[in-house]
């Protein structure tokens, strides 16, 4: 059965980012009552750096100290999955009744999906804090504060374009349970064939360009070198020796294209 629509006027911005936020909110008040979410999530990006730090780190010979070079990749791969949040949420919504409501009401359209962006890329905010922590518990220093503020902004902003990611792909999969599938397909790839857990180097030669050009590892690569935590540029190409302006369009790509595909796909399930 189709919900009946009631939009607000198209034109009104400040309706849509007043809905937006709203619907924000309401996405941010529901990780209180569900605490296991952030929970397990913060633990999961925790077992990845003990796992890695203390049992793996000895085996992979970095430039440097491991712990340094290990968690600029830690965030990066966390803020990779946060595709898989939203994509997992958007889903779960849809399935629940909660955005055929959200359309019966007289708001804006975009409040749903706008606002489903911003409430992800705040509460990532939080799981990085808390993961940067526990980054300085073990050993992981910075050279200074505005690098790393820079670095967290960068973070964010790259967080943003994978939440657009996770909601085209939440409003195309049936089921959470497929969802979750599906972001394991789509996101380990993204996240093991790059320069997180070990050198560009030590992957075979014919795999080395796929994993430069990888947006994890050009985010990564950007952290490293805003922090004082990494190895010098391995090759002479714009991926190594510009990561961050690379990560910057990469993002952008993520937006233009994943945004306006999201938007297409919501407003067709309306129909």
């Amino acid at each position: 059965m189709t919900a009946r629509t009631t939009s607000a006027p198209s034109g009104s911005v400040g309706s849509a980012v007043t809905d937006g936020i709203l619907v924000g909110w309401r996405n941010l008040k529901r990780i209180p009552r569900i605490p296991e979410l952030a929970i397990f999530a913060i633990l999961q990006s925790i077992m990845f750096v003990l796992l890695f730090v203390f049992v793996f780190g000895g085996a992979i010979n970095v430039p440097g100290d491991y712990t340094s070079f290990l968690m600029p990749g830690i965030f990066a791969q966390t803020i990779v999955f946060a595709a898989g949040t939203t994509a997992i949420g958007m889903t779960d919504d849809i399935n629940k009744g909660i955005v055929d409501r959200f359309r019966s009401l007289p708001m804006s359209r975009s409040a749903v999906l706008t606002g489903r962006t911003f409430s992800d890329v705040i509460y990532n905010a939080g799981i990085l804090v808390v993961l940067m922590l526990t980054g300085f518990v073990v050993g992981w220093r910075v050279d200074d504060i505005p690098s790393l503020i820079a670095g967290f902004a960068l973070l964010l902003f790259f967080a943003y374009g994978m939440v657009w990611l996770g909601v085209w792909l939440g409003l195309n999969v049936p089921t959470v349970e497929v969802g979750q599938q599906v972001i394991f397909t789509v996101l380990f790839p993204i996240t093991f064939i790059s320069n997180v857990f070990v050198p560009l180097e030590s992957l075979p030669e014919w795999l080395q360009p796929i994993a430069e050009w990888n947006p994890t590892s050009t985010l990564t690569a950007a952290l490293r070198e805003m922090w004082g935590n990494g190895a010098p540029p391995p090759t002479n190409s714009l991926a190594s020796t510009e990561p961050a302006l690379v990560t910057i369009v990469w993002v952008l790509v993520f937006i233009v294209v994943f945004g306006p595909l999201g938007v297409r796909r919501y407003r067709s399930m309306s129909r």
